[in-house]
């Protein structure tokens, strides 16, 4: 990670306390003098501030829930940021990891692992989400078709990958992609002439949804070295 994040997760100093104090040089990684906040530091380097050697805290992965009409963001904007349900010290270390529009409701990952988080939003990851979606019109199969064969949504240069439908009744079905462009799944249904009516996020992954709405929990071991590389291609 960036010295200047490490300073933060290994102390009680701000950002922008942390850069001050890299560029004064009172901040030495493996026994030199650094000044550059920017520099990429690792769990092996032996970081120093002021003499004292700094240990970082422990990466955090959750879970939550996502109610409707919240943002996917750190602050508040037109709709209050989903980091009002989550009770928990030093929450401007936590980024999130894939983001929901205002109104889906459902899974959303949030960590302080960078590595971590660019290992699932990868797009050579191909890492899968499903969610249940809501439809204005009834789905028959040549959709579940061409969702399979990849559509060409409007602005875009190339086909979708292989989308997986699974009705669930005439008007609700489960989608699986393992992209993650603009608006995507509110746009391959208008491709078909159909229109969502709700959205729910409920997988990404091997990690399931299993908190009430509004709720987080910690992500298990399990499920946070299953999105790793040497576990996944």
């Amino acid at each position: 990670m960036r010295l200047d994040k490490f300073v933060c997760k290994s102390t009680e100093l701000s950002r922008m306390q942390a850069r001050a104090s890299i560029a004064a040089g009172d901040v030495s990684v493996n026994g030199e003098i650094v000044q550059d906040e920017s520099k990429q530091v690792h769990e092996n380097n032996h970081v120093v501030l002021n003499e004292q050697t700094l240990i970082a805290r422990p990466f955090r992965y959750l879970m939550l829930h996502k109610p409707i009409n919240t943002l996917s963001s750190n602050v508040d904007g037109d709709h209050p940021s989903i980091f009002n349900h989550i009770d928990i010290d030093n929450p401007e270390e936590l980024h999130i990891v894939g983001r929901l529009d205002a109104d889906t409701t459902g899974l959303v990952l949030i960590t302080d692992d960078g590595r971590w988080s660019f290992d699932i939003i990868r797009p050579k990851k191909q890492c899968q989400k499903t969610y249940r979606v809501s439809l204005r019109d009834p789905i028959n199969d040549s959709v579940i078709d061409r969702f399979l064969q990849g559509l060409q949504l409007q602005g875009e240069a190339s086909l979708t990958l292989p989308a997986f439908l699974s009705p669930m009744n005439e008007r609700e079905v489960l989608l699986t992609i393992t992209e993650g462009r603009y608006h995507q799944v509110k746009r391959m249904f208008a491709t078909v002439g159909n229109r969502v009516q709700s959205l729910h996020r409920q997988q990404v992954g091997e990690v399931r949804l299993d908190v009430p709405l509004g709720e987080w929990r910690y992500l298990t071991i399990d499920e946070i070295v299953s999105f790793r590389p040497s576990n996944k291609g």
